[in-house]
């Protein structure tokens, strides 16, 4: 593709984004950025959050991960049934009965000060680290398909994804991001739609033998019985876990949730949400073999590195159109969840840390609006360290990472819930900070230990709090 078709492309898209913020914000009060007015329809919701859930890292790691994993992954997503399960019947009710802004208020209810100082940080560390990964995706193929024929370097690439966020999310906030992402999320899949069926036309292939090809391809295989890290109980808990906390205990994916008319909404966008994501998700997969097989046909050299794979194929071998719908695609995917994230950090910050109240929401705009800034800057800022530093499947470093910053969060949130002691609010903190070094060491002694280190972080903060439980009895909430 020419830098000129790019820029065209690019330029378009954003237009339409910042037109659909103009049309959403026109009305919006201080009140709208954090909450949407609690208006929001669920179906709305439940369609965007599929891209907000699988963002860049889904749309050009998942594909090309398939050549190391296999389907693998696809027990990860059936775990995520359960944990949606959970999220929809046991945490969202608690949620809207406390007509909570951010979640962790429910830890200052619960515990107190510091647990709940402790929960959103956790959270803040959580979303700098997986937006700014998202977003590393999108000016990557940025740099790529633009930048570098004009021999601007990364970092210009990186503040240009960065400020066209802050621009579109600077007033709406959340209920600009609802209609938004419901835009995005179907860019995304018609992206990867039109990829197969490009890879079909290119190979004169009929419907039925790509379903067959697919099929007796050994990369197709979704289960793994064996002991290996990819082994399914394993791979369906962590998916399980991993639903629990980097959906319900994660401020960005739940104040989308938050801004549903009722709760029986909320529930209904959480079911039909996780529903339609197996289908995506394996759709995303069954890309990945027709790539593959794509490249053993037409001889064509891949990249070292995985995320490559889509983007070379995408770009360089299925035309101009195909070109096209591949950057429409990973645009979309990396901005559905990067621009919900600018908002949820924000939010977070300001009710968490400088204790933002609706009444005050108002007087306050100067203030929000220099925080959403600030998070602007940072996310730049962890960008461009960690285009430094990386050398693994961007799949593979968010769930790790995951697997560290959620535990306490999981561990918090489920002794919370499921016990009745209160505990020594002072030495939570502690806790919190042992419990990810304790995970980190034990994967040292355990190298065999995959995403479930997410678990056995949550296990170690919960078992933290019992020693630190004062008594059996709790204000109700």
């Amino acid at each position: 593709m020419s830098p000129s078709l790019v820029a065209t492309v690019v330029i378009c898209y954003f237009l339409l984004l910042i037109f659909i913020s103009w049309i959403t914000s026109r009305s919006a009060t201080a009140e709208t950025f954090y909450t949407g007015n609690r208006q929001s329809p669920w179906y709305l919701v439940a369609f965007g959050m599929i891209g907000a859930s699988l963002s860049g890292v889904t749309f050009i790691s998942v594909p090309g991960e398939v050549a190391n994993t296999n389907f693998h992954y696809f027990q990860v997503v059936i775990g995520y049934l359960l944990g949606y399960a959970v999220i929809a019947l046991i945490l969202l009710p608690i949620y809207y009965r406390l007509q909570l802004i951010s979640i962790y208020q429910f830890l200052q209810k619960r515990f107190g000060f510091w647990s709940y100082k402790m929960g959103a940080l956790f959270f803040l560390m959580s979303r700098v680290m997986g937006a700014s990964v998202r977003l590393f995706l999108v000016a990557s193929v940025l740099q790529i398909a633009f930048f570098d024929a004009f021999g601007l370097p990364f970092w210009v690439a990186v503040a240009t994804a960065i400020f066209l966020i802050w621009i579109y999310t600077l007033k709406g906030g959340i209920k600009t991001i609802v209609w938004t992402d419901t835009l995005q999320t179907l860019f995304m899949i018609l992206s990867v739609l039109v990829s197969i069926y490009l890879i079909k036309d290119r190979l004169d292939w009929s419907w039925t033998q790509v379903i067959d090809s697919i099929s007796a391809d050994g990369r197709s295989a979704i289960f793994d019985w064996s002991s290996s890290s990819t082994n399914f109980f394993r791979q369906f808990l962590s998916g399980a876990f991993i639903a629990i906390a980097m959906t319900g205990l994660d401020q960005d994916m739940m104040q989308k949730n938050l801004t549903c008319k009722s709760l029986g909404d909320a529930q209904k966008n959480v079911f039909w949400f996780s529903v339609v994501l197996i289908f995506v998700n394996l759709l995303f997969l069954s890309l990945g073999v027709l790539l593959y097989q794509y490249a053993d046909i037409q001889n064509v050299v891949l990249p070292d590195r995985t995320d490559g794979v889509f983007p070379t194929i995408a770009i360089q071998h299925l035309s101009t159109f195909g070109g096209v719908c591949f950057l429409l695609g990973i645009t979309a995917a990396a901005y559905s969840s990067a621009d919900s994230a600018l908002t949820a950090l924000t939010t977070s910050f300001c009710v968490d840390f400088l204790g933002f109240k609706p009444e005050n929401f108002h007087e306050k705009r100067r203030v929000r609006m220099s925080v959403h800034f600030g998070f602007s800057v940072l996310l730049f800022i962890v960008i461009l360290i960690f285009a430094a530093i990386n050398s693994r499947s961007v799949i593979n470093v968010v769930l790790l990472v995951a697997g560290y910053t959620y535990g306490p969060l999981l561990g918090l949130f489920s002794f919370g819930i499921f016990t009745s002691w209160k505990v020594r609010d002072s030495w939570v903190p502690l806790v919190c900070l042992i419990s990810p070094i304790a995970s980190y060491l034990l994967t040292q002694a355990f190298p065999n230990i995959g995403f479930e280190v997410l678990i056995y972080n949550g296990l170690f903060t919960f078992v933290g709090l019992f020693l630190l439980r004062t008594t059996s009895t709790r204000e109700h909430i």
